[in-house]
């Protein structure tokens, strides 16, 4: 294996590309659009400022999904997660069953680290999985089903590691004695990352940095739980921004800074947004199709290919356009038979913005929201004006929200209205009728 990087590396510089690099691609639990202060957050994040600054922004970066486990399968597939009949989050088996959905992620599924796997990278998954294990889903398959060499999950997952708690669930009170406290995750993660890469920086490495502090409830330090939630949030990002700043330090240190390509972006909108704070005015929050449960921050660096302290207002990028794309990147084929609902963004990655060839899709919520026996179907927002119609399309400016049975029908013009306050439905008829189709073909597809 070793060969074929030796070849892929001498072929890329003949031709005038960087060498393969290493992917750390760091998601983020909750993370709204609003977060990093770079992206008009209150709070400071100098270490995602400086990530920023040193690479590019995308304001327009949709995820697949407003909830977890389908936003993850669409990052990982490059595939709208409902081909992989996964709508909600992944829980019990019954409640799994109330959601028609499959109890983890197929593992003939296309795979971004199975892709990378194959060209001869190291492979790792750290932090929050969230596509199959956990509860009474015991034969969910291993990390390596999915193209990676070390897994080290939390208690979502097949393989939970000791450290982030094998029985224990990150959000209650309860630790098991070898479990590092809540506030202590993010740091735990960063310093495995960093030790895999220095184990393996003899050959390329991918690695999934997938980080869940800023989940609710919210626990920046041991006893803080008498504090305002918006403080103890406060707290828990800083925290986190420090952990990235140390990660960044880490690669600078390992000699890897250069050669490193860093993903950062949300899995989905915020929960609670705070008064839309944390969407930076954006209508909606995590399990909602309005922008502030779909649209999060993408920051992206790699020295020497991506342009330093650039912003893209205006190119609409997919999760699921990261398979493609990063295989652009790395000089990797696509899989035989490959077919992505994303797109090949290499060149807005490269600092020229594009137009998208094809609209854009999602649905949430199949079912009345169902809570009973540690079951809850479909979770909707309690915040005002939150809750949207459960199937979307995005054309151009356009953007459509109706629900499957073809009611409640909404038609935003985004470029003129991004926090989504005037429903154009009766002045743009026709433009509503087409996208209604649309969406509706769509989602008759997907089931």
């Amino acid at each position: 294996m070793k060969y074929v990087i030796l070849i892929l590396g001498l072929f890329l510089s003949l031709f005038g590309q960087a060498a393969p690099p290493h992917v750390v691609f760091v998601l983020v639990d909750d993370f709204g659009w609003g977060d990093p202060a770079t992206f008009g957050g209150k709070i400071p994040t100098p270490h995602l400022d400086r990530l920023a600054r040193e690479g590019m922004q995308f304001r327009q970066f949709y995820v697949a999904s407003p909830i977890c486990s389908a936003s993850r399968c669409g990052a990982i597939t490059g595939q709208y997660p409902a081909r992989w009949h996964i709508t909600s989050y992944l829980q019990s088996r019954e409640g799994n069953r109330a959601c028609e959905q499959v109890d983890y992620l197929a593992p003939s599924a296309p795979s971004l680290p199975r892709l990378f796997s194959k060209a001869g990278y190291a492979t790792a998954h750290i932090g929050k999985w969230h596509l199959g294990g956990g509860r009474d889903v015991t034969d969910a398959p291993k990390f390596a089903a999915y193209g990676y060499d070390l897994g080290l999950g939390t208690y979502e997952s097949p393989e939970p590691a000791a450290a982030l708690g094998i029985k224990s669930m990150p959000w209650t009170m309860e630790r098991e004695p070898q479990q590092v406290a809540r506030h202590e995750r993010t740091r735990w993660m960063v310093d495995e990352t960093l030790a895999f890469l220095k184990a393996k920086s003899a050959k390329p490495c991918f690695v999934n940095l997938w980080l869940d502090d800023t989940h609710t409830p919210f626990r920046p330090m041991e006893g803080a739980d008498e504090r305002e939630p918006l403080e103890k949030f406060r707290a828990v990002l800083t925290e986190t921004d420090r952990q990235l700043g140390r990660l960044m330090e880490g690669l600078r240190e390992l000699g890897l800074e250069k050669d490193t390509l860093i993903l950062l972006a949300g899995d989905n909108g915020p929960e609670p947004s705070f008064d839309r704070s944390r969407t930076g005015g954006l209508r909606g929050m995590k399990w909602s199709l309005y922008e502030g449960g779909i649209r999060t921050p993408l920051i992206m660096r790699w020295p020497g290919v991506v342009p330093a302290g650039q912003v893209d207002e205006q190119t609409v990028v997919s999760a699921m356009d990261l398979f493609p794309t990063l295989a652009t990147l790395a000089g990797l084929p696509l899989p035989e038979g490959y077919i992505s609902d994303g797109e090949d963004m290499t060149t807005a990655f490269k600092g020229t913005p594009r137009e998208r060839g094809r609209p854009l899709f999602w649905e949430y919520g199949r079912k009345p929201a169902l809570k009973g026996q540690g079951i809850r179907t479909f979770p909707y927002p309690k915040e005002a004006g939150a809750k949207s119609p459960n199937v979307g399309v995005r054309e151009g400016p356009w953007k459509l929200l109706v629900n499957a049975d073809g009611r409640e029908m909404e038609l935003y013009h985004l470029i003129i209205d991004p926090k989504e306050t005037t429903n154009l439905t009766e002045r743009e008829p026709e433009q509503a009728a087409r996208l209604k189709q649309m969406a509706l073909k769509w989602r008759a597809e997907m089931e």
